[in-house]
């Protein structure tokens, strides 16, 4: 005897909304101002959003050589499920004033430790 399936049981189970990651668009503004374009999907938000421009901002950092970064501003929208966050960073070689600093070291570390990718 085979098992029948209950009312309302499904006969598959849809695999859960996982974030994804679509990519960075890097734009290189001014000298050391650099924009960072994300987009993510999923199960993300805009506070995963945000937290995927850092990463990708303090990767950058890190490639050009330098150690820290200044957050300016980021800015967010969603469209279709899609969440994109453009943020813009000063980057530099020595710890730059103002309250909004991020040693890049230390954040991709913790983006890695978050499974955010980097650039």
């Amino acid at each position: 005897m085979g098992c029948v399936a209950g009312q309302g049981a499904r006969d598959t189970l849809d695999p859960p909304a996982r974030t994804q990651y679509l990519g960075v668009d890097t734009r290189l503004l001014d000298g050391d101002l650099v924009s960072f374009l994300v987009q993510i999907a999923g199960e993300a938000g805009q506070a995963e959003a945000i937290a995927y421009a850092r990463c990708a901002a303090a990767q950058y950092t890190l490639i050009r050589g330098y150690n820290f970064a200044r957050h300016v501003r980021t800015s967010t929208t969603q469209r279709g499920g899609i969440w994109e966050a453009d943020g813009v960073y000063t980057i530099s070689p020595d710890l730059p004033r103002g309250t909004r600093t991020i040693d890049a070291e230390v954040v991709v570390d913790d983006c890695n430790a978050q499974n955010i990718p980097t650039v």
